[in-house]
């Protein structure tokens, strides 16, 4: 809701008030008679407040006084400037013809909604206008979008924005700060510190998000806990470059926020021409990481295209055959597929034309007569008989020199012309970008993939894109920015071609999950290390924004690809069932036990299906450094799964206790352990609840009490179910 002050009070110089209310949280927003509104006020549901509540809550004062430095308050606009008093890192710095521009801003307009407000503002004599959108989404989440029009009369009047970021107060309580960084099969590591004074930047210039990329940008009141705590966060809904920024001055709340990274010149705005910053999502909760996690987990399921079909158990090729495309072979794994429960089947890289390894082809997607002498259709059509969906690989956005396209149209490849070819530049897995932002090239790849698609009825594509972009020239300029907006319209033209079709973001593994490529996408691949030790917190950090139906988990061989160690199928099945689970994996050959074990956790994964992905996320706070405790529980409160996991050697003999928080305390519940994933491996310590069946106990006694843990071994799981009784 909002509130209905929408003016200064007749005769008086009181400030106007839009007040933004929805579960939970409210956002307050002060009008004064001169520049852009300010944030007075962000979190906790305040409930109905009238003029005397508004005006205890009002931070500003009209004059400072001694040993103030300023004749005037020192506001904290939505966009702050240095004609602010703004000390720390502008919110808009732009230029027009090498000269800065302070803008002066004048609200022409509030246009408010039922959970939204809309405020423009020009800058006449820079012929500038500004608008800022500010929603409080579902679950409390709130998005902030800026956007900046030249409105200069000439031609010559370009504005060239370096950037424009969203912003939100913090309260000075928030004294920790968490990043995120990472590297190629370990995405997504947290660093919590001290929260540094000044004006402090966390980049990602890889021209996609990156496996080491800022991801979310968290304060909270001391170290972050899962469970408890007060926590603010920010994420910027962008596939490419992006800035996090913290402001911690002395003068003002401290500031967080975010944009997207421009270049120099890569932002150059002619007459009447927007640049419309991407989304910045800006999450608090008082109830820890959980709490904010729910803020995006609602906001992100209330979306229309959020996926509402049951998510189907996935068999992906890629470490069951690699570049070995044999159709005899392949037709036999759709078909053991499909009797242990894959709903499924995706064909991976090498399917195309001249495709033998990864040094050639990339974009020319046309099927491999060689490998496939009639074509890829009775491989599909096999997939399709058999009930199971087919999906298919591909790299929209890349190229070899050593393809046809390449050799056809080189003025298609995105870069610096010194940096192509290598060695005389840099390439990357001996591949390039394809310039989307070439409206030829764009045709031509769509055309390309929208036949196969069409005529094998590709249901699923897993979208790759293996490599950073360097120095990307488009038309004389930086071209990041146009290349990731033309890949967005790729996405949506052929899912538009193709309704029902659903894509995955893959990017070598997690580079590409932010929000903004799921607005275009229906899940993404967190990470291409199948070891489920160090899936367990890939998963869990993945989590922290997204809903697990929209996270591929997988079950990989043992040893595992990526990492050499070898893990128990139990262990990994149970981690996998941590998101939208499936096979990367030669299930042919499966021994007959692995194969019933398998197909046993098909039926489990399809029983708990829809608790898993419509569910509460909870992360229990534990002490032991080598546990995982994780559970999901169903929105009435009426049953629960909660897998417990060890990624090393407990630190004492007795472990501690769980606690099942997220439970109704008013009612009993059964508790047991699922075996069909088979028994994880504990010694010295085997709790007597855990062989009893049914375990019958109320929730309070859950939530408070909790249950002695068993001395698991390194690298095991066990799942527990739990159902009101």
């Amino acid at each position: 809701m909002t509130s209905p002050h929408t003016a200064p009070r007749p005769g008086t110089t009181a400030p106007a008030w839009t007040v933004l209310r929805r579960d939970g949280v409210t956002l307050l927003l002060r009008h004064d008679t001169t520049g852009l509104p300010s944030v007075a006020y962000w979190g906790a549901d305040l409930g109905e407040l009238d003029d005397d509540a508004l005006a205890a809550l009002d931070p500003m004062t009209e004059r400072q006084t001694a040993p103030g430095t300023l004749d005037a308050a020192w506001h904290l606009p939505l966009v702050p400037q240095e004609s602010d008093g703004w000390s720390g890192r502008p919110g808009l710095l732009a230029t027009r013809g090498g000269r800065p521009l302070y803008p002066r801003w004048r609200v022409t307009s509030v246009d408010r909604g039922s959970s939204r407000v809309r405020i423009v503002a020009d800058d006449d004599a820079a012929h500038l206008t500004l608008a800022v959108t500010v929603e409080l989404g579902a679950g409390g989440l709130v998005l902030l979008t800026p956007a900046l029009t030249n409105t200069a009369p000439g031609a010559d009047d370009a504005v060239d924005v370096a950037w424009l970021e969203a912003t939100l107060p913090l309260p000075k309580t928030a004294d920790h700060l968490t990043t995120f960084g990472g590297r190629w099969t370990r995405e997504k590591a947290p660093l919590t510190t001290l929260m540094p004074r000044g004006s402090t930047t966390r980049q990602s210039r890889r021209g996609r998000g990156g496996h080491d990329g800022p991801w979310v940008t968290l304060a909270s009141t001391g170290a972050p806990l899962n469970r408890r705590g007060e926590v603010w966060g920010v994420h910027v809904g962008w596939s490419a470059d992006v800035t996090h920024r913290v402001d911690r001055v002395t003068e003002h709340p401290t500031l967080l926020g975010a944009g997207e990274l421009l270049r120099p010149g890569e932002i150059r705005l002619g007459t009447g021409e927007t640049y419309t910053a991407p989304v910045g999502y800006f999450a608090w909760s008082d109830r820890g990481l959980d709490g904010l996690s729910e803020r995006f987990h609602t906001w992100l399921r209330a979306r229309p295209q959020h996926p509402r079909t049951p998510r189907p158990l996935v068999l992906n090729t890629w470490e069951a055959v690699y570049f070995d495309h044999d159709p005899d072979r392949l037709a036999r794994l759709a078909r053991r597929a499909a009797q242990v429960g894959v709903g499924r089947f995706v064909l991976d890289d090498g399917w195309f034309r001249g495709r033998d390894d990864d040094t050639s082809s990339l974009g020319d997607w046309v099927v491999d007569e060689s490998a496939y002498p009639d074509g890829l259709e009775p491989l599909a059509g096999l997939v399709h008989s058999l009930g199971m969906q087919f999906g298919l690989w591909f790299e929209p956005e890349m190229v070899n020199l050593n393809s046809d396209l390449a050799r056809r149209h080189p003025e298609w490849i995105l870069g610096n012309p010194a940096s192509v070819p290598a060695p005389d530049g840099v390439s990357y897995r001996t591949q390039y970008v394809l310039d989307l932002a070439d409206p030829a090239a764009w045709d031509h790849v769509r055309a390309q993939i929208s036949e196969v698609v069409g005529r094998l009825g590709v249901d699923f594509i897993k979208w790759d894109h293996n490599r950073d972009l360097v120095e990307p020239v488009h038309g004389g300029a930086p071209g990041t920015h146009a290349q990731t907006i033309a890949a967005y319209r790729l996405m949506d033209r052929l899912k538009a071609d193709h309704p029902g079709l659903e894509i995955e973001s893959c990017s070598s593994g997690g580079a590409r999950t932010d929000l903004g490529a799921l607005a275009h996408t229906d899940r993404v691949w967190a990470s291409d290390s199948n070891d489920p030790v160090e899936r367990q917190d890939v998963q869990r950090w993945t989590e922290l924004l997204l809903p697990p139906e929209l996270v591929g988990a997988h079950v990989g061989p043992s040893p595992a690809h990526s990492s050499g160690r070898a893990t128990d199928l139990s262990f990994r099945i149970a981690t996998s069932l941590l998101g939208s689970p499936g096979f990367e994996w030669d299930i042919l050959a499966c021994s007959p036990d692995e194969t019933a074990t398998i197909t046993e956790f098909a039926r489990l994964y399809a029983e708990l299906r829809e608790l898993l992905h419509t569910g509460t996320v909870v992360h229990p706070d534990v002490r032991d450094p080598a546990l995982r405790i994780r559970g999901v529980v169903s929105p009435d409160r009426s049953e629960a799964v909660f897998t417990i996991a060890t990624v090393a050697s407990l630190e004492e003999m007795q472990a501690e206790r769980l606690y099942l928080e997220g439970l109704d305390p008013d009612r009993r519940y059964e508790v047991r352990v699922r075996n069909e994933l088979g028994p994880g491996r504990h010694g010295w310590i085997h709790p007597g609840w855990m062989g009893k069946d049914p375990l019958v106990v109320p929730g309070r006694v859950l939530a408070h009490v909790g249950l002695q843990l068993p001395t698991l071994w390194p690298a095991q799981a066990v799942v527990l179910h739990v159902v009101a009784v």
